[in-house]
């Protein structure tokens, strides 16, 4: 129900668009956020939009850096990631909370689908 799209190999400092395609659905009815998973490390929460939209919610570690974005009409959500480093390295996935929730969890087991991740590697 969501694909993931747009990773790839990037220099330090450059940047990439992540996009994820709700196939079903639509993001303007649910909580949704992206995560990633670094090799040996547990799925962090990245970013995420309140159910509304109206908020979004960003980790400390890529504040600043990363913007997340949607498209209701294309059911599209997006991460432009800037001033990438070497730390970003990881599979990004695209994940939503059950409708009942209204703002994002950090916590990955709170979410119920997932997109089959993209994965972004970034050289030093």
């Amino acid at each position: 129900q969501l694909q993931a799209s747009g990773g790839g190999l990037v220099q330090a400092g450059g940047s990439l668009r992540l996009s994820c395609a709700a196939t079903r659905g639509t993001f303007s009815s649910v909580v949704v956020s992206w995560f990633r998973q670094a090799p040996g490390k547990e799925r962090e929460f990245v970013s995420g939009f309140s159910k509304d939209g109206a908020t979004t919610y960003y980790s400390d570690s890529v504040k600043g850096r990363f913007t997340i974005s949607r498209d209701n009409a294309k059911n599209t959500l997006y991460l432009q990631m800037n001033s990438l480093q070497p730390e970003d390295t990881a599979i990004y996935y695209c994940a939503t909370r059950p409708q009942r929730y209204f703002v994002p969890s950090y916590f990955y087991t709170d979410y119920r689908i997932w997109g089959q991740g993209t994965k972004v590697t970034v050289s030093s």
